[in-house]
């Protein structure tokens, strides 16, 4: 079932059976064939990525038949697409202001707050009218820093945007990514320094978002891992190792033991699919990793 196929299946009402007849039963099997049936047991999602060059509404109604409760890294203005489509998003994209809130600069420096905590002041009440609990935030590169100093200077920081989170009901989540293969000199880049600067903010709105591809290649361990740190992780992301690519015998991870690990720590978030597909049929690699990380 390809992404033409089932859009071209798709477009049929309701009404078809009386005017269309076989269009019709053909429209049903596509969609079946489409329809995962889940456990229940993990929340699935994707981010915005996996799926290409989608249209983002059209990625939408395909998500929601795959059995998607949202979609990852969305800013405010496709907020409505998901909500159309009975969508959540899962974990909002991180403001960007004059270069600054993306990966390499960030809050691990003091000079960039100024401009940073307004950013995140207002991308917080965006998400929290829109009935939305999490938002994605980033420590920037070490270019020199320490780790003792780039973990102070997060942490004052992040305790600007605390009480506007903390009232709002909104977690904000830095992620951890891998500085050895994508991402080279990024600090918050192991599950020691992340669990430390939650520690440090002491805050129920402030957690990590735990990236099982970065931290494969970062600190390994990841079913223990998982166990002993559940409760400083809010959100987790997939992909396989190496290369970031489908959740198949490919690669080295083993997903369903993964996966029921985060289900024993009794975890009611999301778990996100962030691979990058290799394959032509990229909705055929999202339902086959779905059904793999459904424990």
């Amino acid at each position: 079932m390809n992404r033409r196929n089932f859009l071209k299946t798709a477009t049929f009402t309701a009404a078809a059976p009386m005017v269309l007849g076989s269009a019709f039963t053909t429209r049903v099997a596509a969609e079946e064939a489409l329809a995962i049936k889940l456990k229940g047991n993990i929340n699935h999602c994707s981010c915005r990525g996996v799926f290409g060059k989608i249209p983002f509404d059209e990625a939408c109604a395909i998500g929601k038949k795959l059995g998607l409760k949202g979609i990852d890294l969305i800013a405010p203005a496709d907020f409505e697409t998901l909500k159309k489509h009975g969508l959540v998003c899962s974990m909002v994209s991180n403001p960007l202001v004059d270069g600054l809130g993306g990966i390499a600069k960030s809050f691990n420096r003091v000079e960039h707050h100024d401009k940073l905590v307004p950013a995140y002041e207002q991308r917080i009440k965006e998400t929290a009218d829109a009935g939305f609990e999490r938002i994605i935030c980033l420590s920037g590169n070490r270019d020199g820093l320490d780790d003792a100093k780039g973990l102070e200077n997060c942490a004052i920081g992040l305790k600007r945007i605390l009480p506007i989170a903390e009232k709002l009901k909104v977690t904000v989540c830095m992620e951890l990514l891998n500085s050895k293969r994508n991402h080279k000199d990024y600090q918050c880049d192991h599950v020691a320094w992340g669990v430390e600067l939650v520690k440090r903010i002491s805050s129920e709105r402030f957690k990590l978002l735990y990236d099982i591809y970065h931290m494969q290649i970062m600190d390994g361990d990841v079913c223990d891992t998982i166990k002993e740190n559940h409760q400083y992780f809010d959100h987790y992301h997939t992909a396989g190792v190496p290369g970031r690519h489908e959740i198949d015998d490919s690669q080295e991870l083993n997903y369903p033991p993964i996966m029921k690990a985060i289900v024993a720590t009794g975890f009611k978030g999301y778990v996100a699919q962030e691979f990058s597909p290799t394959k032509p049929d990229r909705i055929a690699s999202l339902r086959q990793a779905i059904q793999i990380c459904d424990a």
